[in-house]
């Protein structure tokens, strides 16, 4: 006999802007249920900027995947995530496998998916901006503008760790740099993260970003831009002060 295959929605779920209860969630409703919400109730779903997108970790392929949906608010290592492993296998997508490092066992069954319907689901969710506010908007354009031009970064050894917007400071972005390149952390060189805080107005999302962008990118971006992480030593090694005042020593 055929099973039936299941559904799969995603959903953007948005707290109330200027709180600071909540986080941006994209949640995995399964046939109408929310398949997380029986099972975790430690923190909250992945952001969608993580879980969607062009290189999406929920879009299935031959090769299985392990996918983290949820992690606890204190992090995973003190209470635990949600894991499942995606697959396509024919014309099924198989979420299986789930694993929380918590728990010994998770109670959460096998899911299956016709293929064309996750494939369109994922792409939909993928593409639908239509729960960004503006700040959250100008965040993603400047950070893809960026990512498609790191040698104008780069020209300032520099490299983009993110552009974030966050639903309790609606109206401003955080723009958070590397200094030389993020490589040096794992090649045990001096290295500082920078962070610039951008207001943002209710204008033309795509006309800011570009704005912004410009801006970034005219000059030195460490210049304008506070120290936020790395060590003292580093700075010290580097050239800055600690913690970071706007101009850089001599």
């Amino acid at each position: 006999m055929t099973t039936e295959p299941q559904r799969l929605s995603l959903r953007v779920v948005v707290p109330p802007l200027g709180s600071r209860q909540g986080t941006v969630e994209c949640r995995p409703v399964v046939d109408g249920r929310d398949v997380l919400a029986d099972v975790f109730d430690e923190g909250p779903a992945g952001d969608p900027r993580y879980l969607l997108g062009p290189d999406a970790p929920l879009r299935a392929t031959d090769t299985p995947r392990e996918v983290r949906l949820a992690e606890a608010e204190c992090t995973e290592g003190c209470c635990g995530a949600v894991y499942v492993t995606i697959k396509r296998e024919g014309r099924r997508v198989i979420w299986s496998g789930w694993r929380n490092p918590d728990e010994d066992d998770l109670d959460l069954p096998e899911f299956r998916f016709d293929v064309e319907q996750y494939e369109a689901e994922v792409g939909r969710a993928s593409t639908d901006h239509g729960w960004e506010w503006p700040a959250r908007t100008v965040a993603r354009l400047l950070e893809e503008r960026l990512r498609g031009h790191a040698d104008l970064l780069a020209a300032w050894e520099c490299e983009l760790g993110a552009v974030s917007a966050w639903h309790w400071e609606p109206d401003r972005i955080n723009v958070f740099l590397f200094h030389p390149r993020r490589s040096a952390i794992r090649e045990g060189r001096p290295w500082l993260q920078f962070r610039m805080t951008l207001p943002v107005s209710g204008d033309d999302p795509a006309g800011q970003a570009d704005r912004l962008a410009a801006r970034l990118t005219a000059e030195d971006p460490c210049e304008i831009a506070e120290v936020s992480g790395g060590s003292q030593e580093f700075a010290r090694r580097l050239g800055y002060p600690w913690p970071g005042p706007r101009r850089r020593r001599a």
